[in-house]
């Protein structure tokens, strides 16, 4: 467990910004490999307005760490080896902060913090919650550890392959609880939100779109599923309050759309 010298050093009497647009942004990492942390030590000691607190090799490190030395952002890894992973870790912090948030009589009620936070944006406005923000930054770019991360609280979801600049500016966006996501994890949540988007039709209903789809009429359709009329008619209805049409043609043309056709 390492923390350094939180103080930020006193901007100089030239800077024509203010004491608290130059304060720096005080990270704290957490990873389970001590050469990425010194790497990343090196690589954040490098940019402006970026400082580091402190370290820790595990969650349960992080999480005291988090509390103790109160930093804007806390950089975290998933997989931590034995005992908390980032994930848990996150939840920590993140709730954690929350409760301290309500405790200071800066929150809008005095409700006690929710167990399972699950902010999937947060913009500066957010910042009134007092940090840390967490900003993951993992090799593992899987649906499942974005959704869990997400659903823990972090704010951001970096991979390692980022480059340095990318890194640097997640770094102060988070520190606004603005939320930054490496191209790959965005292109996956948004393929998550589309396909939650996506009616749910049956087996039945996606039969009877592709027979719309053809051309047929309700008899047609009835003759080549070996169905009623009437349920043919059941069906048609159902999947128009589904798609939100009251057409046989919006139904194709919304079925085209969205990919729903056999």
């Amino acid at each position: 467990m390492t923390d350094r010298d939180p103080r930020p050093s006193a901007p100089r009497p030239s800077d024509p910004r203010t004491p608290e647009a130059s304060r720096p942004v005080r990270i704290l990492l957490c990873d389970d490999h001590a050469v990425v942390r010194a790497g990343l030590l090196a690589l954040l000691s490098s940019a402006p307005g970026i400082e580091v607190v402190g370290e820790a090799g595990g969650g349960e490190e992080a999480v005291v760490l988090a509390a103790r030395l109160r930093p804007d952002v806390v950089l975290m890894d998933l997989q931590l080896g034995p005992g908390m992973d980032g994930i848990e870790a996150t939840r920590r912090i993140v709730t954690d902060a929350a409760a301290r948030t309500d405790t200071s009589g800066t929150a809008s009620s005095a409700a006690a913090a929710p167990t399972f936070p699950t902010p999937v944006t947060r913009t500066a406005a957010g910042a009134e919650r007092g940090g840390p923000y967490v900003l993951v930054l993992t090799t593992y770019d899987t649906d499942a550890d974005i959704t869990r991360a997400i659903d823990a609280g972090a704010t951001g979801y970096l991979l390692k392959a980022e480059r340095p600049e990318e890194l640097f500016s997640a770094i102060r966006a988070a520190a606004e609880g603005r939320t930054t996501l490496s191209p790959p994890v965005a292109s996956r949540v948004m393929a998550r939100a589309r396909g939650a988007a996506r009616p749910s039709l049956t087996d039945r209903e996606r039969d009877i779109l592709g027979q719309l789809a053809r051309g047929l009429g309700n008899r047609e359709i009835a003759r080549a599923l070996f169905i009623s009329e009437a349920t043919v008619k059941t069906h048609l209805g159902r999947i128009y309050d589904k798609l939100g049409v009251d057409t046989r043609a919006g139904a194709v043309a919304v079925a085209k759309e969205q990919r729903l056709l056999p």
